[in-house]
């Protein structure tokens, strides 16, 4: 139940008895997702890590926010599906645009996008909410494919990760939808 409606409009209206229909799954709800422990953050890189909000491996999609404390980057990549970026803190680009984002910006990269995320020294974190769907496909110094990492990549390191930290692999469970 949410907070008590005080002199709101809608007070008196009463929610939705049945809310989930037959065989769906609760919601995920997580305050704060840009703070908190920072056993909660994955190593992407030696210099970036990401924080896990939401993950579906039906659809090989995973919500997260992007974060590096320093200057950061993350290995050259193409993108076979699209990209959603809302910037939380700090300054990042990618090498390859004429764009520098910082807090409040948004990015929505297209399919067959290919770039290098760079994060710069800031006062700020660099934190980043991204919603990515399909794999990142790594790319060498000529822009050719060298790997992949995609939702299965991202559980399996999530899951090692929070088992090396304390928290538990199974974790990852909570997120999956």
């Amino acid at each position: 139940m949410p907070e008590a409606a005080d002199s709101e409009f809608w007070k008196d209206i009463k929610p939705i008895p049945q809310v989930f229909r037959e065989g769906a799954m609760p919601e995920v709800y997580a305050s704060k997702i840009a703070e908190g422990d920072p056993r909660y953050w994955v190593p992407i890189s030696e210099t970036v890590s990401s924080k896990p909000v939401w993950i579906s491996l039906a659809k090989n999609m995973w919500a997260d926010v992007l974060m590096a404390t320093e200057a950061g980057l993350v290995n050259r990549h193409y993108h076979p599906h699209p990209i959603w970026a809302y910037t939380i803190s700090g300054k990042w680009a990618y090498l390859e645009h004429d764009w520098t984002a910082t807090a409040g910006d948004f990015v929505y990269e297209t399919p067959g996008e290919s770039h290098t995320l760079v994060a710069y020294d800031h006062e700020d974190p660099m934190k980043v909410f991204f919603v990515v769907s399909g794999p990142l496909m790594w790319l060498d110094e000529t822009g050719e494919t060298v790997g992949h990492y995609d939702v299965f990549d991202y559980v399996a390191a999530a899951r090692a990760h929070y088992d090396a930290v304390g928290i538990g692999a199974d974790y990852v469970d909570t997120l999956i939808r």
